[in-house]
């Protein structure tokens, strides 16, 4: 069986940014590793638009009601943290 040809995407960018990619030895490369990373850090609940439907917001503000979003003091990443100590039980 024949292997199946890359497909080829096109987009737009910006002015600065083509001359910022203008720079990396290897722009296809660098792109494909940039789209797999943001792929594989999407938020779990917008899907990595940014957004919340109507229903994920209300389904959001009931957790948040129990829950807290601090700073972690080693790295400083921000960390979920349960506030209902009774359901933990």
């Amino acid at each position: 069986m024949a292997a199946k040809k890359a497909e080829v995407i096109t987009f737009k960018v910006d002015e600065a940014l083509a001359r910022v990619l203008e720079h990396i030895p290897n722009r296809s490369e660098f792109i494909r590793a940039s789209i797999l990373n943001a792929l594989d850090n999407t938020c779990p609940v917008c899907h990595g638009v940014g957004i919340l439907t109507p229903q994920q917001k209300k389904h959001w503000l009931e957790f948040a009601s129990h829950h807290t979003i601090e700073a972690c003091d080693d790295c400083h990443g921000l960390t979920i943290t349960c506030n209902d100590f009774e359901a933990a039980e």
